[in-house]
């Protein structure tokens, strides 16, 4: 996905690039189109200086920060016991 500058807009800061991608897959499969930026390394400690950022779309901004404050609940696990 491209983002122009001035289209998008930052709903959350992250130091740990494998809560951002979760953060991004969670926006994604609820319909917000979502990216990642600022990603420097998998190394949580190297990223303390500079954040890593979620963007979205301006026009998504509200949808996603409503759905970052209360993400939909995971599924539970269809019981194996017999």
């Amino acid at each position: 996905m491209i983002m122009k500058d001035g289209e998008y807009k930052t709903v959350a800061r992250y130091t740990d690039p494998v809560s951002a991608h979760i953060a991004e897959g969670m926006l994604l499969e609820n319909g917000i189109p979502a990216v990642v930026f600022g990603e420097v390394s998998s190394y949580p400690s190297f990223n303390v200086m500079d954040s890593i950022e979620l963007k979205v779309f301006e026009r998504d901004y509200d949808a996603a920060m409503a759905l970052l404050a209360n993400p939909p609940a995971a599924p539970e696990e269809a019981s194996t016991e017999a």
